[in-house]
């Protein structure tokens, strides 16, 4: 094959990666996007925004995942558990008619994440390592420092979404939920600051933890690339 025809080849491939990480991307990030576009475009109309976002953020979820299976042939388990309790407490928002269920909702998620890393790593199988070991191959003290943060990090989420639920200036908020008399926001801030702060965080974290993957990824895994790649399977 000609020097042309090898770049083009190339070029093809590497577009088909790009866009197979741009396809990823929008699974794992498009129903929070979703989310809150709907709030913010239903609000202006109807008090009921809450209701329009958690219906359409269940649907959007839904579809997330079947296109993660059966088109990117993959099963993200995050996506997955993110799925069945944005389906559970999207249903009880709607139901009940009370936002309170999507106020905590990802509250909920974050700590079965944390409590996930750091009950599997206590019973001997590092998660985060069996999601991302086929990725980096680092020693296990590298995972064990990495699985740990996360879990702290999740929690942070958490603790944070806490704080700002509990603050919000809509009746359904009891007052005794309050942690602190004179703090007040917004529901709209709240739906805004679950995208666009949440994923702040998260970009501020990834940043600060590229340090330690540099600095063990060159190093050989512990357990050797077989386990790492059966523990992947």
């Amino acid at each position: 094959m000609s020097d042309a025809g090898n770049s083009a080849s190339d070029s093809a491939g590497q577009g088909a990666k790009t866009l197979g990480q741009g396809s990823k991307l929008i699974v794992d990030v498009g129903p929070a996007a979703v989310f809150m576009l709907t709030y913010n475009l239903a609000k202006p109309f109807t008090d009921a925004a809450i209701y329009w976002a958690t219906g359409i953020f269940m649907a959007a979820t839904a579809l997330a995942v079947i296109w993660a299976v059966f088109v990117q042939k993959r099963t993200p388990p995050m996506l997955i558990v993110t799925f069945v309790i944005v389906t559970a407490f999207g249903a009880m928002t709607i139901y009940f008619q009370n936002p309170v269920f999507a106020y905590v909702k990802p509250t909920i998620i974050n700590l079965i994440f944390a409590f996930a890393i750091l009950v599997s790593y206590s019973l001997g199988f590092n998660v985060w390592r069996y999601l991302f070991g086929t990725i980096y191959q680092m020693p296990e003290r590298a995972w064990f420092i990495l699985a740990v943060r996360w879990a702290l990090f999740f929690m942070v989420l958490a603790g944070t979404n806490e704080l700002l639920w509990r603050h919000i200036g809509d009746p359904a908020v009891p007052e005794t939920l309050r942690w602190f008399d004179t703090f007040s926001i917004s529901e709209t801030f709240w739906a805004n600051f679950r995208f666009w702060g949440t994923y702040a965080m998260f970009a501020i974290f990834v940043a600060l933890n590229i340090p330690i993957t540099l600095k063990y990824a060159s190093e050989p895994d512990e357990g050797g690339d077989g386990e790492a790649s059966q523990a992947a399977e």
